[in-house]
């Protein structure tokens, strides 16, 4: 699941927002099932915030090329 930065690039500034709201809930998910020991791919933790990280530095790099095109 885990995506390329040069396909998040690619994608819309909403989509890279749904993205972003998916991968929140899926950390908080893996949150929950670490909490409770039921955890099957603990190193999915770290892929999901450092995914979450990358979306969003695309989008700030978006909005200041967007706000400097004005």
């Amino acid at each position: 699941m885990a995506t390329n930065v040069k396909e998040l690039r690619e994608l819309s500034v909403d989509e890279l927002a749904i993205r972003r709201r998916e991968l929140k809930e899926e950390a908080l998910n893996l949150r929950v099932q670490q909490e409770s020991g039921q955890i099957e791919n603990p190193a999915r933790i770290r892929q999901v915030r450092r995914e979450v990280a990358r979306i969003e530095t695309i989008l700030t790099e978006k909005r200041v090329k967007a706000a400097a095109a004005v």
